[in-house]
């Protein structure tokens, strides 16, 4: 019998990019209706500044929701001023923001910028700590934290309590191969991404891999860690696949077929 006190809550939330083309009150109102629990929100389109990341604080706390981390592009290996990103996750109230690992892919990386991501992470990592924010690497390809290999040894190379990761299905993986790679990084993934993408990106309903996401969950769940998995990109970006998706994700959230 599983003993459900150990299991950890996984909270459903979005990714403000899923609705870039809408407003912050469109995107808080479509998230509520949808019962989401919080947002991601991101500084590609809706928090740019001080003045709309305090709005999207106070639009989505109005709701009931919760700010559950900001979306930045900061590219770590760059070294560039980290003090604005931290001013907008001060003022939308975020715990937590989204980097970077670099602008190359793993196998074209050199040894050189390597040790610059791993440095300039050491240093925004530190500078985050300072205002109790922490950081989690985008999963991604093109980036160091394009395998769960890579996103592993760099890691350890920054070793920062501060650093962790998220994590989402890499495009034109199994849902096999993408399990794989969940459990290899989940002592360090404190957060996911959740979309359903086939193997030439194109959009899905979440339930087109009803099974991947099923067990996924099943992992986040028995993993004992509570976290937020945030919806990110709907079929035709439509605000009624928002709803849609949603319902999937709650059933899944809490265990159910």
């Amino acid at each position: 019998m599983i003993d459900l006190t150990t299991l950890a809550d996984l909270t459903p939330g979005i990714c403000s990019v899923t609705l870039r083309a809408l407003e912050i009150d469109d995107v808080v109102r479509i998230s509520s209706d949808a019962g989401l629990a919080g947002i991601e929100w991101g500084t590609d389109v809706h928090v740019k500044d001080m003045a709309s990341a305090a709005y999207a604080k106070s639009a989505t706390e109005a709701a009931g929701l919760t700010v559950l981390s900001l979306g930045s592009y900061y590219r770590t290996g760059a070294f560039g001023d980290f003090g604005p990103i931290l001013d907008l996750a001060t003022a939308a109230g975020a715990p937590r923001i989204r980097i970077w690992a670099g602008e190359l892919g793993s196998t074209d990386a050199t040894k050189e910028h390597w040790a610059a991501v791993v440095e300039d992470t050491r240093r925004i990592a530190d500078l985050a700590a300072a205002v109790g924010v922490g950081l989690a690497f985008e999963y991604h390809g093109n980036t160091l934290t394009d395998s769960p290999e890579t996103t592993l040894e760099l890691l350890r190379r920054v070793d920062h309590a501060n650093v962790g990761t998220y994590w989402q299905p890499a495009v034109g993986l199994s849902d096999q191969e993408a399990l794989e790679s969940l459990h290899l990084v989940l002592p360090h993934v404190v957060g996911v991404h959740c979309f359903s993408w086939g193997p030439a990106a194109e959009r899905f309903p979440l339930r087109k891999r009803k099974r991947l996401w099923q067990t996924v969950s099943d992992a986040l769940r028995g993993n004992g860690k509570d976290m937020d998995i945030m919806m990110e990109f709907v079929e035709d970006d439509l605000p009624d696949n928002v709803l849609n998706d949603a319902a999937f994700l709650h059933g899944i959230t809490l265990g159910e077929d």
